[in-house]
């Protein structure tokens, strides 16, 4: 019973935590939602902290406190969330060196709105450490369980409330913590209750949360007779099917379309995911393909006529139509986002399911999966949306799922593969060293035979043959542009030169030298360097960004900039794409975690309790490399656990709360078992150090293969494996922290510990996505492994008893 309010409050601290960064994803953007990790850890942080410094007054007066805090837990809640949304944080204005500054004043209101809850969490928990020091193992356990069901229950309110009013659902749990208080049980009951009536009246008659401005889908929701057709809120995000007269499908077309005798691309609904477009639906059963012929992605179907194709991405089922009018001999449609599929097979709102036909099969499968147990295919064509479709689908687009699918097929098939051009040409370039670094995986010889790049303004396409490209087939390719003004940028002896007379889209590079677009009206910055992409050559482009292949490891596309060039890229902010920032946000969130960890492992040294205490139990050296390399050591197994599972699933969400929820329950009885190795700690410890370096080492060994051979098993299996993929590291990963905190119970330098833990975690997330992004998965793990080592050799390992620090269990707060 006296662990409820401590289950209870670390459950609505979590819940509060994911629905602060959905709330972010849908006001603004979801890079943003760093922040909020942020925010929790350095509250968290700066109460162990003040307990710390403080922890002899403050335990006179804890069960006061942890009566009085559930009350002030609700209202610090209701407040934070309120001021968030009365913030006028401008994302765009934040790109522009002229109007920055004041930008930056708005994330430090985020700060000053939402610490304060996160800080009486904090204090709230550590507090519970402390005055149930002799139960570590048990508080430890409660805490993570707590956290880790907290995600599940708001992961399941995300399919019945709108992201804004996640925070007004979660606040009961924050006030019925009042009802197990130990002391004062009738005041804080009544306190509690009081702040509840006031915080959900507030929330529901105060400021009321909206999409940003700034978002694509405020303009067409702000037009004139626009409807809203159907809603669907899920953990993916929160969707919205629009009826306005600016939804069209988007689509790239001939500017010669009309000349031909193309019919413009059609009136559709336009389906938003967390204000974003991610594709349009059809607002009829018939759907007019009069302008298939004249769109950029038919070209393959004229080099191969009446194909078998595998289609990943079916855009609301307009690419399906697209293809039968092209001559699709037989279809087999992949549309793994969710909604996507749900609205292809059922329909949504309004909207149609697309009707069934014996040539057209439709699956949820993921591309790689699909073209390991199908096929094989004259010709497979991702859409041109399929990418920024759903975070998960960036699988389809690595070395390895370009070797998947060079094995699929048949000896004259071909891939076709889209890439935007419109923010940045070098995107090009990116996705050619993929398809480079996959023809070398198959033992292609003479890889420029085997590929063609062809492009309009805004969008190129690159065809990837398994056989070499005929005379015939360039031919065939360059009166196949030549007619529709597309141009062609690459095939084996291509003449550049030549090519610059007769261009009719200029494609000019991007200089970071001096932030400018110069262009002389005949260029092409792909042709410019394809070639010594394909060789492996250095290029301009590869000196001032990063062109590495997209792989399994590395699964992140839009990661060209070279964070090293940060006073360049800095300067250049107003030209970055939007999918560019998050990188950036990383490396600001990084460095204000250095400082502040900084400022909570020396703060604590001038504490005289906390020095003495130490010096005559465990020493100060030994713990303060213990308590950070287990908190960074945690965060980058779940960081790695949480990418590798999302891509098993081909389900970013699923993916992150498989993960996050188990990871913390199973640490939970790691916590628990952990009280029967209180005699031998140390051996625990090293326990918990072996157990990691087995699985991690079995995972690098074989988890590649194994995801490979069970990527198209029932998702249910698949959510299954993960789960008992990650049980085991888990309950190891919870015997450390509660044998350390054992060890350091007596004195101040428990919540100073728990500070530590707090302080790092803020360090562990953005560092753990910087080295994914720069170096891959495997040294995110490989860097666990080294910590929880160090950590294990650090183990503060005598305990001795001080009897000039106030023990805690001589304040009788918990029964």
């Amino acid at each position: 019973m006296k662990l409820i309010p401590l289950f209870l409050v670390s459950l609505a601290a979590v819940g509060i935590e994911t629905a602060l960064t959905r709330y972010f994803a849908v006001a603004n953007w979801s890079d943003y939602g760093y922040w909020v990790i942020s925010i929790v850890m350095v509250g968290f942080a700066f109460s162990g902290v003040t307990l710390a410094l403080a922890r002899e007054a403050l335990l006179r007066h804890a069960s006061l406190l942890l009566a009085t805090l559930p009350a002030l837990l609700t209202l610090s809640a209701a407040l934070g969330f309120s001021f968030t949304i009365l913030n006028p944080f401008n994302p765009l204005q934040l790109q522009n060196q002229v109007t920055y500054l004041p930008q930056l004043g708005n994330i430090a209101l985020y700060y000053v709105a939402l610490l304060p809850f996160f800080f009486l969490a904090g204090l709230f928990i550590s507090l519970t450490f402390v005055v149930n020091s002799q139960n570590i193992g048990r508080v430890y356990a409660a805490d993570l369980t707590g956290a880790g069901l907290g995600s599940i229950i708001v992961l399941g309110l995300m399919y019945l409330l709108s992201p804004f009013n996640l925070i007004p659902a979660l606040l009961p749990a924050l006030a019925l913590a009042a009802a197990f208080t130990p002391k004062f049980r009738k005041r804080a009951i009544t306190a509690a209750s009081f702040a509840l009536l006031l915080s959900e009246a507030l929330l529901l008659l105060g400021p009321q949360a909206i999409v940003s401005q700034y978002k694509p889908i405020y303009p067409p929701l702000h037009t004139p007779n626009a409807k809203i057709l159907a809603e669907i809120r899920s953990p993916h995000g929160d969707y919205l099917l629009l009826d306005d007269f600016t939804e069209r499908v988007n689509t790239d077309i001939s500017n010669d379309a009309g000349m031909l005798g193309y019919t413009d691309p059609p009136r559709s609904f336009g389906l938003y995911r967390d204000g974003i477009r991610i594709a349009s639906l059809p607002n009829s059963a018939i759907i007019n393909t009069g302008y298939a012929k004249g769109a950029l992605d038919a070209l393959p179907y004229t080099l191969r006529p009446n194909p078998n194709v595998l289609l990943a991405g079916a855009s609301g089922g307009f690419r399906i139509s697209e293809a039968l009018a092209l001559g699709a001999a037989h279809i087999t449609a992949l549309e793994p986002e969710p909604v996507l599929y749900a609205a292809l097979k059922h329909g949504l709102g309004t909207s149609p399911a697309f009707p069934t036909t014996t040539n057209v099969t439709i699956s949820n499968l993921s591309p790689v999966a699909a073209a390991q147990t199908t096929g094989p295919f004259d010709l497979i064509d991702l859409s041109a949306d399929f990418l920024d479709a759903s975070p998960a689908n960036v699988n389809a687009y690595t070395v390895q799922a370009f070797t998947t699918y060079l094995n699929a097929l048949s000896p004259h098939g071909i891939i076709s593969i889209p890439v935007s051009i419109q923010d940045f040409p070098v995107y090009a370039l990116r996705m050619l060293a993929t398809v480079r670094a996959a023809l070398a995986a198959t033992s292609t010889p003479d890889p420029l035979a085997h590929v063609i790049i062809y492009r309009s303004a805004w969008n190129a396409r690159i065809l990837v043959s398994r056989t070499a490209f005929t005379p015939a087939d360039i031919k065939t390719v360059a009166k196949w542009t030549d007619d529709r003004s597309f141009d062609i940028s690459f095939y084996k002896g291509f003449d550049v030169t030549a090519a610059r007379n007769n261009l009719y889209n200029d494609l000019p590079a991007v200089s970071f030298d001096d932030g400018t677009v110069t262009s002389t009206g005949a260029d092409d910055s792909i042709a410019d360097e394809a070639i010594q992409i394909l060789q492996g050559q250095p290029s301009v482009s590869s000196q001032a960004f990063n062109l590495t292949p997209v792989t399994n490891d590395r699964p992140v596309f839009y990661s060209v900039l070279r964070l090293a060039n940060l006073s360049v890229l800095l300067a250049r902010l107003q030209i970055l794409p939007q999918a560019e920032i998050g990188a950036l946000v990383n490396l600001a969130v990084l460095a204000q975690a250095i400082i502040i960890a900084a400022f909570v492992l020396l703060v604590p040294l001038f504490s005289r309790n906390i020095a003495e205490a130490q010096s005559h139990t465990t020493g100060l050296v030994k713990p303060i490399i213990y308590f950070p390399a287990l908190a960074l050591g945690f965060l980058f197994i779940e960081i790695y656990a949480i990418e590798k599972a999302s891509a098993f699933l081909n389900d970013r969400a699923a993916g992150f709360a498989l993960v996050l929820s188990f990871m913390l329950i199973f640490s939970g009885l790691g916590s628990l078992i952990s009280t029967r190795l209180e005699a031998t700690p140390q051996r625990g410890v090293w326990l918990a150090c072996l157990t990691l370096t087995l699985w991690a080492t079995l995972a690098l060994l074989f988890l590649p293969a194994a995801m490979l051979t069970a990527n198209a098993w029932p998702f249910l299996i698949r959510a299954t494996l993960v789960i008992l993929t990650i049980a085991p590291v888990s309950i190891a990963l919870g015997l450390p922290f509660p044998l350390g905190l054992e060890r350091v119970a007596s004195g101040s330098f428990l919540p100073w510990a728990w500070g530590l833990n707090g302080a790092f975690s803020v360090v562990a997330t953005p560092l753990a996505n910087l080295i994914a992004r720069n170096f891959g998965l495997h040294a995110v793990l490989a860097a666990a492994i080294l910590l929880y080592i160090a950590a294990a050799a650090s183990f503060p390992a005598t305990r001795r008893q001080l009897i000039c620090v106030p023990n805690p269990s001589a304040y009788p707060v918990a029964d």
